[in-house]
């Protein structure tokens, strides 16, 4: 187990609040105020990294969701946009900037004229391959401060919180 780090600037922020309005509970602050900050710090490292591919954190979305759908990696945009969370409008931005660029192939789909079919090219596999590699590596030396066991206990407790929150 490695040692404990001093006082953060999550830990002086949530004493000013006890200190300044000693009726509110602000314990959440410190669970709360370090996920937001582990999230954006990580976020920034993992979308300088995907830049290196040419490519930003919504372009990263849409292909890793191809890869992810296993082979021949291709979905309609509409099962795209509903995993991803996006509006049609947000979605056909992204998959014009993605066909653009190579990565990606629009095709009509043989069983309805009037859909689309997403499939990543060869050089869309091959960058999203190296992208996802890539944007790991940041997120295993940060979890390398805990051991194995700490890494799947965290997990398991965010899980309840997500679940929770949704």
């Amino acid at each position: 187990m490695t040692a404990q780090p001093g006082e953060d600037p999550v830990d002086r922020i949530v004493a000013q609040w006890r200190r300044e309005r000693p009726d509110l509970e602000a314990s959440p602050m410190a669970v709360f105020g370090r996920i937001y900050r582990i999230a954006r710090l990580m976020g920034d490292r993992v979308a300088e990294i995907y830049q290196e591919y040419g490519i930003g954190r919504g372009e990263f979305d849409v292909l890793a969701t191809l890869r992810r759908a296993g082979a021949p990696y291709t979905l309609s945009p509409k099962a795209m946009t509903a995993t991803l969370m996006l509006t049609s409008g947000g979605m056909t931005g992204r998959l014009d900037r993605l066909e653009r660029a190579g990565l990606i192939t629009r095709t009509p789909d043989s069983d309805d004229r009037r859909a689309l079919r997403v499939s990543l090219t060869e050089t869309g596999l091959r960058v999203i391959e190296e992208a996802v590699a890539a944007g790991l590596e940041p997120q295993h030396e940060a979890l390398a401060v805990l051991s194995e066991e700490d890494r799947r206990r965290l997990a398991a407790l965010l899980r309840q919180v997500l679940a929770a929150l949704e």
